[in-house]
This record gives structure tokens, C-alpha cells and sequence, in this order.
């Protein structure tokens, strides 16, 4: 999750080519053609043609769903305002524009979430684990 939120962490988070996916996600949602350029000819380079496409339909799939939970004014169900509502204020979600369609939590839910922090981390450290399981042994051949 610091890598998404920082991009400057995405070499330690673990990713393979993390750093120049993070780099290729942000570059193209900006404006610099030249930085794209660069950023998908590193992600080219280091993961070959068919990452390059899967990490486009990734990008252009996540700002679509963004775009339109942003016009919506969708906000977090109650669980998960609960749940994640520590982390994000660690790594700085609740200053992203979005946020302000959830409307801000009482001192007892800040509460609860803070105790229930360690048991979120834990939990979302095993659903990662089991998807990096259940995509070994779903991978696709090697063309």
C-alpha cells in the first residue's frame, strides 16, 4: 500500500519491476508524453509485450472505476471506513480529493479502528498471501 501512496517506495514493496510499474501508472496519468515514453519502455524492457498490455487495461480499468465512483460521490461502506481508516490516514489517502465523499469518523470509530489496526494489517497481509499462491499456480504459460 506505501508504494501506491508513494511512489519513491515501490522498489522495497516486494513487486517484481514494482518501481517502473509505479512509474508507468503514474506517467500515464500525466501530461509528460517523454516521461511516458520512458515509463512503458522500462516496463517493456523488464516484464516484455504482454505486461506492458495487462498493466494498460489495469491502469485505464482503475481510473475508469475511479472516475465513476467520483461522479457518484460514492463513499466507503461503514466496515471498511472502519477497518482502513488508520492506514489511510497513514499514508495520506484522506488528502486525496475522493475522500471528502466519506464523511469523517467520530472519535469512537478513530478509536476502534486504532485497536483493530494490527488484526487489518495482519488480515490484508494474508489475502495478499494467498493471491501471490493462487496466482502461481494460475499463471500463464511462458509463450
Amino acid at each position: 500500500m506505501r508504494a501506491v501512496a508513494d511512489g519513491a517506495a515501490a522498489g522495497a514493496s516486494g513487486v517484481r519491476h514494482g518501481a517502473a510499474l509505479v512509474a508507468y501508472a503514474e506517467a500515464a496519468l500525466g501530461a509528460d508524453e517523454a516521461a511516458l515514453d520512458k515509463a512503458r519502455g522500462a516496463v517493456l524492457a523488464g516484464l516484455g509485450p504482454e505486461a506492458l498490455v495487462d498493466a494498460a487495461a489495469v491502469i485505464g480499468n482503475f481510473q475508469r472505476m475511479v472516475r465513476i465512483a467520483d461522479s457518484t460521490g460514492i463513499a466507503l461502506d461503514a466496515p471498511l471506513d472502519l477497518l482502513t481508516g488508520e492506514m489511510r490516514r497513514e499514508l495520506g489517502f484522506e488528502g486525496f480529493g475522493s475522500a471528502a465523499n466519506t464523511p469523517a469518523s467520530g472519535a469512537a470509530k478513530r478509536l476502534i479502528g486504532r485497536l483493530l489496526s494490527p488484526l487489518t494489517r495482519k488480515t490484508f497481509r494474508l489475502v495478499g498471501a494467498i493471491q501471490r499462491l493462487r496466482g502461481r499456480s494460475t499463471a500463464r504459460p511462458a509463450r
